[in-house]
Parts: structure tokens; sequence; C-alpha cells
């Protein structure tokens, strides 16, 4: 392994700092859904479908509204987005417990649309910030930061909502520190092109949405439905089991595994591609369903755990090179509504398979689903190339065909990890 890379994007001027900020900063919109699920069921005493009905449409609003901000980042620059993020989320925040439950999920769509993009802008920050050669260590950084705050926030979220006597004032004070990480990323005013905020042309849509970006778009919303089928797998197991208060230690060693392989990733001189991250993260999910008890499923989720930093990592890695600069915020804008989707895809498809059969099969659903997805990438990918390679040259415009030819390239690079 090598940690000179590692040190190499720590040197950059301000690096450091902005690392910090970007971790202390996504600690609240961690806790968002936790705190909006705890907020339905125990303070307005509705039951988990209500809960779900509005995290969903939170979720809706997510998908709906990141590439559009990323959009907004690329023609305006960050502060005018932190400024109408952060403000959208302090009103959203403080009148949720006001709303009557019918008005609750219009205005939970609006508020996940407004969510401060914070995620995506440390992303695209770093995209622009670091140097290409040392772009995986800076998102393996990120990922593993990511890890640590999701260690952190709906642990907090459970916290308030559990132990504070109104609610409420749980879920202002939410809305309080998102407002605050909206203002320190406008203080900070993080770059997101290499040049400051010079304008650069805008290149077509058609330039980049192609085949191979879209491919990693599947990637990582094939990912994100193996962890989120998997939260709902571990705490449906030991429920099973009359350990469920142990979930949450199981959810955390599970994490640190992540951060674990998050490292390793960034020092490794060649990594695991993309696709065969992929694979391996819904493979090694299987067969966790076979533990019964914390501390076996706890050492079973290692393997999974061990994929989950690396290949959210090495996604964002390879959007950054397959995007031109000025259209990178809305790319990964697109990245962020594939991860959301992913999300709100795996907890219902386990929970149903739960239902209808037991835990174990809840980590196999989700993982097979992952693997066969990779499956499918890896033989879409080989079909695309062989394809591409047979097409003729004759008829075909030099500037088509070095664009044709750039993007397979760069799907290469993506899928082996260079």
């Amino acid at each position: 392994m090598h940690l000179d890379p590692y040190r190499a994007v720590l040197r950059i001027p301000g690096m450091r700092l902005f690392m910090l900020v970007a971790l202390i900063a996504r600690i609240p919109a961690t806790a968002t859904i936790t705190a909006l699920t705890l907020s339905v069921v125990l303070d307005r005493h509705l039951g988990y479908g209500a809960a779900g009905a509005v995290t969903a449409a939170f979720t809706v609003g997510l998908s709906a509204g990141s590439p559009l901000l990323g959009r907004a980042v690329d023609r305006r620059g960050p502060r005018p987005v932190m400024w109408v993020t952060g403000s959208a989320a302090l009103a959203f925040w403080s009148t949720a417990p006001l709303l009557p439950f019918g008005a609750l999920i219009p205005a939970a769509v609006v508020g996940g649309a407004l969510q401060v993009p914070i995620y995506a802008l440390v992303r695209q920050s770093l995209a622009a910030r670091v140097p290409e050669e040392h772009r995986r260590q800076a998102f393996s950084l990120d990922s593993m930061a990511v890890e640590v705050s999701f260690m952190v926030g709906p642990a907090l979220a459970v916290l308030m909502l559990t132990q504070m006597t109104d609610g409420s004032l749980a879920l202002r004070m939410i809305g309080v520190a998102l407002a605050g990480s909206a203002a320190a990323l406008w203080a900070y005013n993080p770059q997101v092109t290499t040049h400051g905020m010079t304008p650069r042309p805008r290149p077509p849509r058609s330039s980049w949405l192609r085949p191979n970006f879209l491919l990693t778009l599947w990637v990582i919303a094939g990912a994100t439905t193996v962890l989120s089928g998997t939260d709902v797998s571990i705490v449906a197991t030991l429920r099973a089991q009359g350990q469920v208060e142990w979930a949450g230690a199981t959810i955390a060693l599970w994490c640190a595994a992540s951060l674990v392989g998050g490292f390793v990733n960034g020092a490794m001189p060649q990594p695991l591609g993309m696709l065969t991250l992929m694979l391996l993260l819904g493979a090694t999910t299987i067969p966790a369903g076979l533990a019964h008890d914390w501390p076996l499923l706890s050492l079973a989720l290692i393997p999974s755990g061990l994929a989950t930093a690396p290949t959210i990592a090495q996604s964002v890695v390879t959007v950054s090179r397959l995007v031109p600069e000025s259209a990178r915020g809305e790319a990964i804008g697109l990245h962020s509504m594939a991860l959301t989707l992913g999300n709100a895809l795996g907890a219902p498809l386990a929970g149903a398979v739960i239902d209808h059969s037991s835990p174990a099969f809840g980590f196999a659903a989700v993982g097979t689903v992952g693997a066969a997805g990779a499956l499918a990438a890896m033989a879409a990918s080989a079909l695309w190339r062989v394809r591409r390679m047979r097409r003729p040259s004759i008829g075909v415009a030099s500037a088509d065909y070095a664009s044709v030819d750039y993007t397979a390239a760069e799907l290469a690079a993506g899928a082996s990890g260079e």
C-alpha cells in the first residue's frame, strides 16, 4: 500500500480544513430520514406506513432536486445555491411539526428537492481541486468521511427524538444545523472548477450523457440498493433473535469495515474496478443471512463492508473522468439521484421479501440484485466495446470518432480502476 498519494491530497492548500468542514456539514443531512420517521411515529402517533409515505415523499424530492441544484451550481456557483437551500431547510424543518399530516407530504417533496446539496458540492469541489492522479485517494477519504457522518447523524436523531420532551424542537434543531451547514459552505465558497469561477462553455448533454455515464449511474443505484436493503435485513435478523438492541452496534461495525475498505482502496497501487467492486458487494452480502446472532452477523458483514466505500468512491472517480468540468455539477447531481433511488428501492425490496419468507432472504434478495446488476453491466460494457471496435471508420466525422473513442477509453479506465 502507498500512503504518499493520501499525503499529497492533504497537502493541497486548504484541503484539511475543507475535509473537516465537509465532515461536520454532512452530519445533520444524515439525520433527516431518521428524524422524519421518528417524528411521525412518536410525535404524531401514526404508524410506520405513514412515516414511510413522508420519507418517500422526501426521497422523491431529493431525486428530482439533485441534478437541478447541480446544474444551478454549474451556472451560478455554490453561493446562491447555498443561500436558497439553507433558507429552504430552515423553513421546512421549522414548520414541519406544525403542518397537518396531509400537508406534510407535499411539503416533504419540496423540502427534499431543496435539500442542501452537501454531498454533491463536496464531490464536485474535490474533482476540481485534486489532480486526476490523486482523485481516487480524495474520493476514498470522502467515502470514509461519509461513513463517519452516518455513524453519528442518525444516532443523534434517535437520541433527540426519544429523549427530548418536545420532538418538534428536535426537528427545528436539525433545520438550524442544516442552515448552519449551508452557511459554512457559503462562507467557504468551495472551488467547483479548475479555473475558479471563470465562465466556460457548457457542452450539450449528448456529449457526456452517454452509455458509459449511464452505466455508472446503474452501478451506484445497484450498490445503494444492496446497502439500504442490508440495513433493513440487519434489524429484521436481530429482531427475530431477540437482539434488536444490538442493531446499532452491528451497523457501526459494518460501517467500520467500510472505512477500512475505503482506506485500502485509496492506498492500493492498482485497485479493483468499479464493476468488480459492485459484484463483490452483492455477492458477499448474500451469505450474511446465515448468521443468527449479532457477533456472527457483524463478522459476516465484514466482506461486504470492505467493498462499500470503494464502490462508491470509484463511481465518483469515474463520473469525474467522464464529464466535462462545466457540466460536472449536474452530473454529480445525477449521481446523487441514483444514490437516492437505490436507497429508496433497497429497503422496501428487502422488507417485502422478509415479510414473505425470513430475514435471511432479505440479504439474499438485495445481494442477488447487486451481483446480477454488476454482471449485466459487465456484459453491456463488453458488448458496447465490441460494437465500437466493429464500427467502420469510413463516413464518420473525425471529431465524432474521437468522441466515441474518448468515452470508450474512459469506460475502460473506470472499469479497470486505473
